[in-house]
């Protein structure tokens, strides 16, 4: 077991944190939309941080969850460095409101997120803590986007089965397309299935990306019987590795370029889709399989 599992299991007598405050009080739970893909480097952190910021800037409240094991890529992309991340929360070192940072547009973000499937190891007394702060600050917000690692171990697919909306990012590489239906595939198993969203990146033009998702929708509707929806695309932009070699978002960057014009339409469809089912409970309820069910309540 990895180090971080070892603290998170040692754990026991750890005090009670505090939570994140509330920009406002809310009765319904904010919308989990996790971001994936079946292979690395197709750009997926980069579209989740800037899509967050074009929800942040539509006026909603929003969280992004670094859930990438090792380095993560959003401190990468906001050239930052965050020292402070989950890890230290569960162990008392930090607050859940310290370790939580407001990122760019006021987008905030929480590091080290990965380590969230791996509190399930914990005693009860553990979990039971961190559950009604996170469930706190999950109710205090709109949206939460969990950016993934790539793949589908058992980390990112617990990520997966737990949001209400999945994005599958790929490019037009033949590889990226097949890795990208083989992380669908893998979801079929799942108890309950979320929302599926195709994204295409780095596009070279709208029709093909037009007949990227059509493949992924027919593939899927035909093979595995669920419908996997036309998220839509962003096409290939010069702005976008500029932004990244500046470490700035590509929407603060270049507002007005083909890729953020893009993840704003993006932004759009994710805010007003209709056709979400929000699953049962809390998300970080639904994280871990032998949830405190009180410590959900009470919250």
């Amino acid at each position: 077991m990895n180090d971080q599992a070892r603290v998170l299991r040692g754990l026991v007598d750890q005090q009670e944190s505090d939570a994140v405050p509330a920009p406002h009080a809310r009765s319904l739970r904010a919308r989990t939309i996790a971001i994936t893909s079946g292979k690395g480097g197709v750009g997926k952190s980069n579209l989740a941080l800037n899509m967050a910021i074009a929800l942040r800037q539509s006026g909603a409240e929003v969280c992004v969850l670094d859930a990438n094991l090792g380095l993560g890529n959003i401190d990468v992309l906001c050239h930052e460095n965050s020292y402070w991340n989950l890890s230290h929360m569960v162990s008392g070192v930090r607050t859940l409101a310290e370790i939580c940072r407001t990122g760019p547009a006021g987008v905030r973000v929480i590091p080290g997120a990965g380590g969230l499937v791996d509190v399930a190891d914990c005693p009860e007394r553990v979990q039971k803590k961190m559950l009604s702060q996170l469930v706190e600050l999950e109710h205090s917000h709109d949206f939460l986007i969990i950016d993934t690692g790539s793949g589908i171990d058992r980390r990112v697919r617990r990520f997966l089965e737990s949001a209400d909306v999945v994005l599958v990012i790929t490019t037009p590489e033949p590889t990226s397309i097949a890795d990208s239906y083989a992380t669908i595939k893998a979801l079929m198993s799942s108890p309950e299935i979320p929302v599926l969203e195709a994204v295409v990146n780095q596009a070279r033009s709208r029709e093909e990306a037009t007949r990227i998702l059509e493949r992924i929708g027919e593939t899927s509707r035909i093979f595995l019987q669920t419908e996997v929806g036309a998220g839509g695309f962003l096409p290939y932009d010069t702005a976008v590795p500029e932004a990244v070699n500046l470490q700035t978002p590509f929407l603060l960057h270049a507002p007005r370029c083909p890729a953020s014009r893009a993840i704003e339409q993006l932004a759009r469809r994710i805010k007003n889709i209709s056709r979400v089912k929000q699953s049962h409970g809390d998300f970080f309820s639904r994280i871990w399989p032998s949830r405190p069910r009180e410590a959900a309540q009470a919250s």
